[in-house]
């Protein structure tokens, strides 16, 4: 099968990055189920795992669309014929090639209303919205906190897009922040109540709107260009989930301790990396928000295609990241015969 792997110790920009290869066909076995690949898409976890000065070259890829075409002996909920959509796991090969092997627990049928390329956009972002909100924050998907406010860091990248959209149907007031007006009209077009600007400071910008505090944050960009101005603005006994590894020490006590504030991480390959005893749970997240795409509740946050699944088009997708100006997420759809 072809794949796309990325070389260790080159740059970014070098021609040889990432390269075409032949690999062997993989084989379902256990709960695992071989996918067609039709479409993946883009996300900054892609650009921070390529390898480094050391190791072996990786096919990355972290969002998929497809059909599956093998099943494993011990599937119970996907089979041949199946449109699905994931995000994948970590610690396995990625979704850059023409098939992969995923376990159908983290796995499910895509919306049946969305093509290849806009299912493909969905996978990791959903997830990692759904599981910060819902899992880490303990936020009632079905509106028991309506009308607590949500302040989402980083609103018009790519979890950011659905976060905003899963706290709306929450119930929760949002305010979303962004820095140019194509993301902050993109942010009011997902159903932010407010949006502010994160080149500014956000304490007076929500005080504004009539916001001292705030219940809830979804940190989606920066844990530490935000720390401070976060305990500042969570309101007492509040909760902040994040999402983006600090590279420095954080002081958890000061505003936190005396707000007795809940901090929790997500990663949305907790699941996968660990076996977890609940892991199904990510194919049961994928198929709630494959039906609120379908019933029109909320919607793709696919922004951009970039053509083909080939070398050359993956590293613009790696350098387009980098940039940190995306908005929603870009898509590489179809193999070049």
């Amino acid at each position: 099968m072809k794949a796309i792997q990325f070389q260790p110790g080159l740059s970014i920009n070098s021609p040889d990055v990432a390269r075409e290869v032949d690999l062997p066909l993989p084989e379902a076995s256990g709960r695992d189920i071989l996918v067609e690949i039709e479409a993946v898409a883009l996300n900054p976890v892609d650009t921070k795992v390529r390898p480094g000065a050391e190791g072996e070259p990786k096919v990355l890829g972290y969002d998929a669309s497809g059909t599956v075409v093998a099943v494993g002996n011990e599937t119970k909920i996907l089979q041949v014929g199946d449109k699905v959509y994931y995000a994948g796991d970590i610690t396995r090969p990625g979704s850059n090639a023409q098939f992969q092997l995923v376990d159908e627990r983290i796995a499910a049928v895509r919306p049946s209303s969305l093509d290849a390329g806009s299912s493909a956009a969905l996978p990791l972002t959903s997830l990692t919205a759904w599981e910060s909100l819902f899992d880490r924050l303990g936020i009632d998907p079905e509106g028991a906190d309506r009308g607590k406010s949500l302040l989402i860091i980083g609103g018009a990248g790519g979890v950011g897009s659905i976060g905003i959209q899963l706290a709306k149907l929450a119930g929760l007031t949002v305010i979303a922040t962004a820095s140019r007006p194509e993301s902050e009209q993109w942010c009011r077009d997902l159903g932010a109540d407010y949006v502010v600007n994160h080149r500014e400071e956000l304490a007076p910008q929500l005080k504004e709107f009539g916001y001292e505090t705030v219940d809830y944050i979804a940190n989606y960009n920066n844990t530490e260009a935000y720390w401070d101005v976060m305990g500042e603005v969570i309101a007492p006994q509040g909760g902040v989930v994040l999402i983006v590894e600090q590279k420095g020490n954080l002081d958890v006590g000061g505003l936190y301790k005396l707000k007795s504030v809940s901090i929790a991480w997500e990663l949305m390959f907790t699941r996968s990396m660990f076996k977890t005893a609940d892991m199904v749970k990510q194919h049961e997240i994928l198929k709630r928000v494959a039906e609120l795409i379908d019933s029109g509740k909320i919607k793709t946050t696919a922004n951009g295609s970039l053509g083909q699944i080939t070398a050359e088009n993956v590293v613009k997708a790696h350098l387009q990241i980098e940039t940190g100006r995306s908005i929603g997420k870009l898509v590489l759809e179809g193999w070049p015969e």
